[in-house]
């Protein structure tokens, strides 16, 4: 029977309450007893302006208001609307436009993404692969759906790209599996802030062509949640024509969530989009992850995709959501560098740092670190390999500090 008393347990270890929402149900009700200046809350992956107010791009929040209620109230078709369908596609690649066939199902946020793609891209039973620094959920999605998670260490020993962990890694799963899905979270990794070079790219694609023999395949998720807040956006999209004309049994799928991007959190919207040489996988994907949709959440948000599908078919719209987005991540990563200096200054360790919402600190006792800080008013998050700081929640100013009241509670 397990520990449950109704529920069966399938593998699953589910704890009381969520960590992250946990911690940040904590910080909140110190900022009701104590004021918001008493309060450093350094958890949730929202991007918060000075005050502590949640930022909407005003640009969006001005079409989500001028929508009929066909556009908000009506079912979206499974896949999406044809005109996100494009929309995101446009949202997702930039400037870039692939060679291959791409195609794209609307999910609700990344999450619905990730899901699908081990649904449809892996066996029961079979290991997903992902780095040791990680976004815990990835974790919670393959054990909800019978698989198991396991890392490659994601630093070397001079803070780079550990290429022989991961190679190291997809061999010994591809030995034992006919399928195998990895989830690379870049740029501007959550929880710490790493982007993935060129050069770390096309390490990784070497492995994988060379992993992916006849009968064995490979679905590569790569999440790009923070892409348009990690820095110049054409920039951190250069790694997307390496992607273009893989081998057919090598599937990237590109993990975009709108609802970051458009700051449109708890509207939930999202998209997986795959590329691939063959028609017919395009086909496929859209067939089998429109399937698994309509057996989970069935439809995905309408309002939203309405209103991604506006701002792209308006240059001007477009324009002005991409410079006041772009005020918003200038924001972001003058936040990331005084954090980033500031540690530098005190002498605190941090893992190898990009840009992003997310910095992280590696400490061996993360949740002892964690309950001092929280006495202090300071509010972060355990994970096993150390904290984990929202630097899209908290002021420059708190940034700056943090550091060295982080290596004080290490002590």
């Amino acid at each position: 029977m397990g520990k449950y008393i109704l529920a069966r347990e399938n593998g699953r270890v589910i704890p009381k309450e969520d960590k992250i929402f946990g911690i940040n149900k904590l910080a909140k009700e110190m900022i009701a007893e104590k004021g918001k200046d008493a309060v450093v809350n350094a958890t949730i992956g929202s991007l918060l302006d000075d005050q502590g107010n949640l930022v909407v791009l005003s640009s969006v929040v001005d079409v989500l208001k001028n929508l009929t209620p066909v556009d908000y109230a009506d079912y979206a078709p499974i896949g999406g609307t044809p005109e996100f369908r494009e929309a995101i596609k446009k949202a997702a690649f930039g400037s870039y436009l692939p060679g291959c066939q791409t195609e794209a199902v609307a999910t609700p946020g990344g999450t619905g993404a990730i899901r699908n793609t081990i649904s449809n891209y892996s066996d029961y039973g079979d290991t997903i692969l992902t780095s040791d620094w990680y976004w815990a959920p990835y974790g919670t999605i393959a054990s909800e759906i019978g698989r198991k998670l396991e890392t490659f260490t994601l630093f070397n020993a001079d803070d780079r790209f550990n290429i022989r962990s991961f190679e190291e890694k997809v061999n010994q799963l591809m030995s034992r599996q006919e399928s195998l899905v990895i989830l690379l979270n870049t740029p501007a990794h959550n929880p710490t802030g790493y982007s993935l070079t060129l050069d770390d790219w096309k390490a990784v694609l070497q492995v994988l062509e060379e992993a992916a023999v006849p009968g064995k395949t490979i679905a590569l998720f790569v999440d790009v949640a923070y892409i348009d807040f990690a820095g110049d956006s054409e920039e951190y999209r250069k790694f997307l024509p390496l992607l273009d004309g893989l081998q057919e049994n090598i599937l990237p799928i590109i993990g975009y969530s709108a609802s970051k991007t458009f700051t449109l959190y708890g509207m939930r919207c999202g998209a997986m989009i795959c590329m691939t040489p063959n028609p017919e996988i395009a086909a496929e994907f859209k067939l089998v992850n429109e399937y698994s949709a309509r057996g989970t959440w069935s439809n995905s948000t309408r309002a939203a995709q309405a209103v991604i599908a506006k701002i792209y078919s308006s240059p001007e719209l477009l324009q002005k959501v991409d410079e006041e987005r772009t005020q918003c991540r200038d924001m972001l990563v003058r936040r990331g560098k005084a954090f980033e200096k500031a540690a530098e200054e005190v002498g605190l360790a941090i893992v190898p740092f990009d840009s992003g919402f997310f910095a992280s600190v590696p400490c061996a006792n993360a949740e002892e670190v964690g309950q001092k800080l929280q006495k202090e008013g300071i509010f972060a998050v355990p994970l096993a390999k150390g904290l984990r700081i929202s630097v899209a929640s908290i002021p420059e100013s708190a940034c700056s500090m943090l550091p060295a009241r982080i290596l004080e509670a290490m002590k």
